[in-house]
């Protein structure tokens, strides 16, 4: 069984940031944000593995400020639900929890890919 996660998008998030940057702008600025988001993950990846709470949850932090700008409303959550499993010290949920956020992220950013119709 492959666990599986659907993307969300915030369709009106997306029309703010278009309406409000431009075409061009707007495009700029998603293509940072998916940039970064990939960074934070796997800078968070890493952290995770080094055991490093207090610098994975720094990452996280700025990864909903991206996800939120971007309207990554799935990314969003789940990393705050990553932030609860890391306030709580509760290594064994947060393996879990930051598996489910690296799946709907990459889920995510294929979704933002596919709209965009940026070759990965």
């Amino acid at each position: 069984m492959l666990p599986r996660e659907s993307a969300r998008l915030d369709a009106d998030q997306l029309e703010k940031l278009y309406t409000s940057l431009g075409e061009v702008e707007a495009d700029n600025v998603l293509s940072r944000a998916m940039e970064e988001m990939a960074i934070r993950i796997k800078q968070s990846e890493k952290l995770y593995d080094a055991g490093a709470s207090d610098e994975m949850r720094r990452t996280i932090c700025s990864l909903i400020r991206i996800a939120d700008q971007v309207g990554m409303n799935t990314v969003s959550r789940v990393s705050g639900d990553v932030l609860i499993c890391l306030d709580r010290g509760d290594w064994i949920s947060l393996g879990a929890t930051f598996a489910r956020l690296v799946r709907s992220s990459d889920q995510s950013l294929t979704a933002i890919w596919d709209l965009q119709d940026i070759t990965v």
